[in-house]
């Protein structure tokens, strides 16, 4: 190689300790090969070759270059993806309907930098995308009508808009009520033609849960079956009994693990959660799981994808754990949020829950 890397060393040790040594030769060969045929140590310049010269490289580079933080996204890169991201919405939009829609985009984002400075909480990019998905998606059903300006929209136009996803009436409705009040205080129209439309919401909390019965069967299935796959044991216990998110599983490693009092800190809750003696057994399955997969990954949950890197399980491996009791975790976490609801006081569970800023 013309220079040696400075990573070069880390990156022999890293595919020692993860990968099997034939593999690894062949990983180290290869990548010193492409160095020389292009000149470049740079981690991300190498991987834009390895793309087309060596993709059989990718995933050995990707996974030690964001192990050892040499791929840290450089600033304003979600800023300049969402600039993006929007661009497409409105380009998307017919052309006589398109000004308006760029100038509410703009204003959106004036009301979210307003919001910052002033220290209250802004909306965020996903929520300006979906208001501009809803504005586009209403341009796209207007203009084969032959509407060529806003000022022509009528209530009638926007409700047969809304009546094509009554399931989303009440977002697509937000969305649209945003638009036309910009626009008529930008003197674009004359009159907000979303001042009559209503959509009723329903109060309080429509999900599916599980009847005592039902969680007593699953709780004595994941508390005394051993021949269970642990995983499947400890998130169902964690969702059912902790009202553990898909996140909070994926994320947790050892260091969020307190042996001594038996309790875990769930990645983002402010506090320590004491475990009751079958999701802490649980847990111990999977820590013995884990070890016998020999992987030095600090997460608790260690599939064989990722027993040979750093990173945490995918969500898909979360819900499919669950499979063979046919349940999703988020039944699970809804039926023990619904029972703390009504035993404990508000301010106590908002505080056991919260999320630290």
């Amino acid at each position: 190689m013309p220079a040696t890397p400075s990573w070069w060393s880390d990156f022999a040790a890293h595919l020692a300790d993860h990968r099997h040594p034939i593999y690894a030769a062949d990983v180290v060969a290869t990548t010193a090969r492409l160095i020389i045929a292009t000149t470049t140590s740079d981690p991300r310049a190498l991987l834009a070759h390895a793309h087309s010269n060596a993709p059989e490289l990718i995933g050995a580079l990707t996974d030690f270059f964001r192990t050892h933080s040499h791929l840290a996204p450089p600033p304003g890169l979600a800023d300049r993806r969402a600039a993006a991201r929007r661009t497409r919405r409105i380009k998307a939009t017919p052309t006589q309907l398109r000004s308006q829609v760029a100038e509410f985009a703009d204003f959106l984002l004036l009301q979210r930098e307003q919001a910052q400075q002033l220290g209250l909480h802004p909306n965020e990019l996903k929520t300006i995308e979906i208001r501009l998905d809803t504005i586009r998606d209403l341009a796209l059903h207007l203009h084969p009508e032959g509407h060529r300006s806003w000022a022509s929209v009528t209530t009638a136009d926007l409700e047969s808009f809304l009546a094509r996803t009554p399931a989303r009436r009440a977002s697509h409705l937000a969305g649209m009520r945003q638009f036309f009040a910009h626009a008529h205080r930008s003197k674009a129209i004359l009159h907000n033609p979303t001042n009559p439309i209503t959509a009723v919401q329903q109060r309080g909390f429509h999900g599916p849960t599980l009847t005592p019965s039902r969680q007593r069967t699953l709780y004595e299935r994941w508390a005394t079956n051993h021949d269970i796959h642990p995983h499947e044991a400890f998130i169902g216990l964690a969702a059912l009994l902790h009202a553990a998110t898909i996140t909070e599983l994926r994320q947790l490693t050892d260091a969020d693990i307190n042996p001594h009092r038996q309790s875990v800190r769930f990645p983002g809750r402010s506090v320590h959660l004491p475990l009751d003696t079958a999701t802490w057994k649980a847990l111990q399955r999977c820590q013995e799981h884990r070890q016998r997969l020999g992987t030095n990954n600090p997460h608790l949950l260690v599939t064989r994808l990722t027993r040979t890197h750093h990173g945490p399980a995918g969500a898909a491996h979360i819900r499919d754990s669950l499979a063979p009791v046919s349940l999703l975790p988020r039944i699970l976490r809804s039926t023990r949020l619904l029972a703390l609801a009504g035993e404990l006081d508000a301010k106590i569970l908002t505080v056991s829950l919260r999320v630290v800023p």
